[in-house]
């Protein structure tokens, strides 16, 4: 059943799809960067562009998140949205928020931006993905806080179920772990022992338990299988996630001045780390198994089942390679954590929001259940080329990573870091190549909700 509220999402996924792309053209321009070194200098320097393609990268998913609870919690709870004004209100909010942010970093000096913004009030710039003006972070509190009340609202009214309790529990902890964004001590150890409650917390932690519940509704949606069938794996799959991720926050805190303790911690639960994520590969390819209805969406199947498998690949076992302390003495901050960061976001969290996107927007657009075959074609070949990219993005940064360490650290005679980057630089071209082919992917995944609009859509075989 469809609910007329549930058309705010619609709004969110396209702002969410649009910057995007601008973080897709900005990981373009570091690319090149790497081994162009004066390119678009000094209109946009290195740390200006890298600080816009990861703020894109979270403003983005955070659309898309907000987005997926607009269509999922009125669909769960059974009735309609506590306050659509609401959520249209801070769309836009949040929309001119992050889009002055991102002008800002483009427009004047980083320093300039925090004195213009009154950042010695209250100091909170100057830290790596948290480089957000203080009155930005003021302002992403506020528009938390208020969709929290307006999904809350729309819960505690409406029927309860594992996947909405779930879904509020994490986004309830994304909004409460990003509280640590303004607390900026002087000790650096502190810091950056803080600083991790946000991304480690948000990233390993409750941005997974939103995953799991999207990829959930979409394969109940999509397989029609029993939900106590499905409230089962969730379970324990959240209870794993929650245990390993939260104390495998350990394996940030070697070597920066905490106690030694953290190796062992870090590294046990690092090691566990790839068991949820396992699980969710095994649980979604055994819910499109078991499946009672033979959905026309086959999209959104595969956006689903892509996810649970990039997740597991990047999340957990790139992850795994250089998370025990011993490696990560020599790893850490090299061109492998690259590797890892690239392929765990997108499997694990672009993925699940493309799947939301695919399975929603054609409801929301007037179809029964899918777009036509036409535009489902174009869009699986806009997965391919996406995740295909992505795992030679990974490799390639891999392969780079590999023997960045080699030579710059753990050889008899370590060379210097800008001759070792000269080595390494086959590598980066070969990840450019890489990153244009996922640009054309994604255009292609765009391209796909404007091709064969007058056709009949797909019907189940």
């Amino acid at each position: 059943m469809q609910y007329q509220s549930q058309a705010v999402a619609k709004p969110y996924f396209i702002a969410a799809i649009v910057l995007f792309v601008g973080q897709i053209l900005f990981g373009l321009i570091l690319g090149l960067q790497y081994v162009v070194g004066d390119f678009l200098f000094p209109e946009i320097p290195f740390n200006v562009a890298r600080m816009v393609h990861t703020n894109l990268l979270i403003v983005w998913l955070l659309f898309g998140f907000m987005g997926a609870a607009y269509y999922m919690i009125p669909e769960e709870s059974e009735t309609e949205l506590h306050s659509p004004k609401l959520a249209l209100l801070l769309f836009w909010v949040f929309l001119a928020a992050g889009v002055l942010t991102i002008v800002g970093y483009l427009a004047v000096p980083y320093a300039t931006l925090a004195k213009i913004t009154g950042n010695e009030l209250l100091p909170t710039m100057g830290r790596e993905f948290l480089e957000q003006p203080t009155i930005t972070k003021i302002g992403i509190v506020i528009v938390a806080l208020g969709f929290l009340y307006n999904v809350g609202m729309t819960v505690l009214k409406g029927r309860k179920t594992t996947v909405s309790v779930v879904l509020m529990i994490g986004l309830v902890g994304l909004a409460v772990f990003f509280l640590f964004s303004f607390y900026n001590p002087e000790n650096l150890v502190k810091d950056k022992f803080y600083w991790w409650w946000v991304v480690h917390l948000w990233v390993e932690g409750v941005w997974e338990l939103i995953m799991a519940s999207i990829l959930a509704f979409v394969l109940i949606k999509i397989t029609g299988v029993d939900r106590e069938v499905v409230d089962k794996w969730l379970y324990v799959i959240i209870a794993l996630a929650l245990i390993t991720g939260i104390i495998g926050t350990g394996h940030h805190y070697y070597y920066i001045g905490t106690p030694t303790y953290w190796l062992w911690w870090g590294s046990i639960f690092s090691a566990l780390e790839p068991i949820p994520f396992f699980m969710m590969t095994v649980f979604a390819f055994n819910m499109v198994n078991k499946r009672r209805r033979n959905h026309p969406n086959k999209a959104a199947t595969l956006w689903a089942l892509g996810t649970a498998v990039m997740a597991f690949l990047g999340a957990g076992v790139w992850g795994f390679l250089h998370t025990l302390a011993p490696v990560n003495f020599y790893t850490h901050g090299s061109q492998i954590t690259a590797a890892h960061g690239h392929m765990a976001f997108y499997g694990a969290y672009v993925m699940i929001v493309l799947t939301m996107i695919s399975y929603a927007m054609p409801l929301m657009r007037g179809r029964a259940a899918a777009n036509s075959n036409k535009s489902q074609v174009v869009e699986m070949w806009s997965f391919w080329l996406m995740t295909v990219s992505m795992v030679f993005i990974t490799l390639f940064l891999t392969g780079a990573g590999i023997l960045q360490v080699w030579l710059q650290r753990y050889s008899e005679n370590p060379q210097p870091f800008m001759v070792v980057q000269e080595k390494i630089a086959l590598f980066y071209w070969m990840r450019e190549v890489a990153g244009v082919i996922f640009l054309i992917g994604l255009l292609l995944y765009i391209a796909s909700f404007f091709v064969g609009r007058n056709e009949p859509e797909a019907v189940a075989k």
